[in-house]
């Protein structure tokens, strides 16, 4: 057999192999997500917050201070949910009058914009309108009731394995590099360490970009006079924690509140205030801030949300670009070669094994 042949057969197999692996690996954490998911972002917590328990543990004990960094977490998170539902209960009576009249402003923009008629229009809202009635109800909420009981259960798993990343981190890992043959063990050490350090870089960029976004967009929705600021706001930033997909998405729900609620000509003024944000963040923010902490191309980042949407909705597309950068990061790592030692105070990084002596 030719051996072009023989090695396009070794690489064909091998190739199968890996995928069909990847494949099962897929299923499982798919039938396993309301664990994986949860456990996935107590660790991007953990890599957030870890500076500020190691500032807390100089003064208090490592368990009193992963337990404030968590309390501090569920505090802030209760914050914003409150801010947001008291504007969200004093400003309902002014939205809805609002909302008629920039509705009346639509309507009116549509039938002189598109030279449709009165008639046309009604045929069109009402085929709309059924479409939307028609769908199952009773369904829907059962639906929307099982998600919310994942959605708690998932968050107190993820608070609770948070707490444990914080507090014994250290030698959680290091018992995971001890299931490790002993020869690959300073691989395995180093390769978290590396790991720990891109997340590390990777959440606290990103809380930069996502601030600015935020902060940003509400302005400029502030100026616009736009309803519910601190939903806006609080969308945005945590939107943007999806790199490129999230912030403009977050970013539409902005530009439909100008449009239902102060008309068309605003809701262009809010579009442009949206796309200002973005390029600051394409050209200025990204490549400054993630760009060292995050070497993905673009077409790998797009690539790594659409599967994460598609194995596990939002939250797979949140957590699909920090692995992707893990995974690349590790990649080069491991090609190379290079020891790396584990920080001192690196939450995942254990003491590792000495490599084995050459016989």
């Amino acid at each position: 057999m030719p051996r072009p042949i023989r090695a396009a057969s070794e690489w064909a197999w091998r190739l199968l192999l890996i995928s069909g692996a990847l494949f099962v690996l897929g299923l499982i954490i798919r039938r396993l997500s309301e664990v994986v998911i949860p456990l996935a972002v107590a660790i991007l917590l953990a890599a957030l917050l870890q500076p500020l328990t190691n500032r807390l543990d100089r003064v208090l004990p490592r368990s009193l201070a992963s337990l404030l960094t968590v309390i501090g977490l569920l505090t802030l998170l209760g914050l914003m949910v409150s801010l947001v539902v008291s504007q969200f209960s004093d400003g309902f009576g002014e939205l809805t009058s609002d909302l008629t009249l920039g509705l009346t402003k639509v309507r009116n923009w549509v039938l002189s914009t598109f030279h449709i008629t009165d008639a046309q229009f009604s045929h069109y809202y009402d085929s709309v309108k059924s479409k939307v009635g028609g769908a199952n109800v009773a369904a829907t909420a059962a639906h929307v009731g099982l998600t919310a009981s994942h959605l708690v259960t998932g968050l107190l798993i993820a608070l609770f394995a948070l707490f444990f990343f914080l507090y014994d981190g250290a030698k959680i890992w290091a018992w995971v590099v001890q299931l490790f043959p002993r020869d690959v063990r300073h691989h395995v050490a180093s390769s978290g360490h590396i790991a720990w350090s891109q997340l590390g870089a990777f959440t606290r960029a990103t809380i930069v970009v996502a601030a600015v976004d935020s902060i940003g967009i509400t302005i400029g929705a502030a100026v616009l006079r736009i309803p519910f600021l601190a939903a806006v706001g609080l969308l945005v930033f945590v939107g943007a924690f999806i790199p490129i997909v999230g912030a403009v998405v977050s970013g539409g729900v902005a530009v439909i509140l100008a449009l239902v609620a102060r008309g068309p000509v605003l809701a262009l003024a809010m579009l442009g205030v949206v796309i200002l944000v973005m390029q600051l963040e394409a050209h200025v923010l990204q490549p400054w801030l993630l760009g060292s902490a995050v070497r993905v191309h673009p077409l790998a980042v797009i690539v790594a949300i659409a599967v994460g949407l598609s194995v596990a909705g939002i939250a797979g597309a949140l957590v699909a670009v920090p692995l992707a950068a893990v995974t690349n990061a590790l990649g080069h790592h491991l090609i190379a070669g290079d020891w790396v030692p584990p920080a001192e105070d690196g939450v995942l990084d254990p003491e590792p094994a000495p490599p084995a002596a050459p016989e």
